[in-house]
């Protein structure tokens, strides 16, 4: 997938463009994406970083980060992504200005957005201005029970099965891999500390049960309550891995929530909890 950022990045030709922040590229967004696979033309999809509601000022804690975003729009079959920087000069835009530059620049004769979507200076543009300004407009898919608010709800409770039948793939964790403090290793489970972007929605505390390629997955998330610790932290355990991760950025699925933190009567009572988390792991199967 070709990746611009800006309309003069993009060889001007027949173009069905899809827009939206597609947010975890969720099973609405992919049908989005076929929409414009299905008219013929180049698939083209025009995002927006950051997030429009966080430009304004709002909290948003997003699902993907961009980086993610463009590896499952490619794996979904667009072709080109044109990632439009929203910021003040951006927001400026007349929408005839925004038409002619972001979208007739590139070559896009059809337009596939949400009803409601809306844009140019003061949100003043529409779908029935496009329709006048002479695109072919199609009116995005809406898949019922799918949206990425109701993602990040279902994250928040733990409900992997439910954010997973939404995404249409297991849920994930995206992070660098940071040094920790090395207590994992003493108790005969070294962890990889992964430091994701501050911005990312964090499931709800506790351990799952996941996969990192082809290895197997004990993550914790939380504050490692056992020794009274406050930071948040993301530690995972790759089941029969061994090799330096650090720097390395990991992309760990999610399949099962096993438990919430908690604490112990003893170092050994905690080892004893790991390792049936990781015969847990072992046995556990990617939500479907």
């Amino acid at each position: 997938m070709r990746i611009a950022h800006v309309p003069t990045q993009v060889v001007r030709q027949p173009r069905a463009v899809a827009i939206g922040t597609f947010d975890g590229v969720h099973r609405g967004h992919r049908g989005v994406i076929q929409a414009a696979i299905d008219t013929g033309l180049a698939p083209t999809v025009l995002t927006f970083d950051p997030h429009p509601r966080s430009a304004l000022g709002n909290r948003v804690e997003l699902i993907s980060t961009l980086e993610r975003r463009l590896e499952l729009l490619g794996e979904a079959g667009v072709e080109t992504t044109l990632i439009a920087p929203f910021t003040q000069d951006f927001m400026l835009l007349s929408p005839e200005r925004f038409a002619e530059q972001y979208l007739r620049g590139i070559g896009a004769e059809v337009v596939i957005a949400g009803e409601d979507f809306r844009f140019g200076h003061r949100r003043s543009g529409d779908l029935s201005l496009l329709e006048s300004l002479g695109f072919e407009v199609l009116v995005a898919p809406q898949l019922p029970n799918a949206s990425s608010s109701a993602i990040r709800r279902a994250l928040k409770l733990g409900d992997i099965a439910l954010a997973a039948s939404m995404l249409g793939r297991p849920p994930e964790l995206d992070g660098v891999v940071v040094g920790g403090d090395q207590r994992g290793g003493t108790l005969g489970f070294p962890t990889a500390n992964i430091q994701p972007l501050p911005e990312l929605v964090v499931p709800q505390y506790g351990i799952y049960a996941g996969q990192w390629g082809a290895f197997r997955a004990a993550v914790s998330i939380g504050t490692n309550p056992h020794y009274g610790g406050t930071e948040q932290r993301i530690e995972a355990f790759l089941l029969d891995f061994s090799g330096d991760l650090y720097g390395k950025r990991l992309v760990v699925e999610l399949w099962e929530y096993l438990r919430g933190e908690q604490t112990f009567d003893s170092e050994q009572s905690l080892i004893d909890q790991i390792a049936a988390d990781v015969a847990a792991t072992r046995a556990a199967m990617p939500p479907r």
